[in-house]
């Protein structure tokens, strides 16, 4: 069996090309997922949540060009997002923020029939999930 706490996320750490533009809209959408801004150092931004934090870092071995989410490596991050009013409410609001709703013609069951969510992705290329709960 494995220690109490094994296999709970500890953090994430996104590398981005534009530090400003990902602190703007990524933070932006971690705060309204109820993280709190943490650390901040010139390369990077850290938020906090329950136990786990997410940075956005734009460091010297950052290399040139955006994100390609159909690349190997990280295609998205999904968040719980309250219930179906809640991901609603934040995806229009994200929208303002410079986030581009996915999918809108199968939106908010572009993940299947049985699957209510949001897919955003602002400028740089990062996706985010907004899932609805029951």
């Amino acid at each position: 069996m494995a220690p109490q706490g094994t296999g709970r996320l500890h953090h994430v750490e996104l590398w981005v090309e534009d530090l400003e533009q990902s602190a703007r809209t990524l933070g932006w959408m971690f705060e309204q997922l109820g993280y709190v801004p943490g650390d901040a150092w010139p390369t990077g931004r850290s938020w906090r949540g329950a136990g786990e934090y997410l940075v956005v870092e734009a460091g010297p071995d950052v290399e040139p060009g955006t994100h390609a989410r159909k690349r190997p490596g990280l295609n998205h991050l999904a968040f719980h997002a309250g219930v179906r009013e809640d991901v609603e409410r934040l995806a229009r609001a994200a929208q303002q923020q410079g986030w581009r709703l996915m999918f809108a013609d199968r939106h908010p069951f572009a993940g299947g029939p049985e699957h209510f969510a949001a897919y955003l992705e602002d400028a740089a290329g990062f996706e985010i999930e907004l899932v609805a709960g029951e």
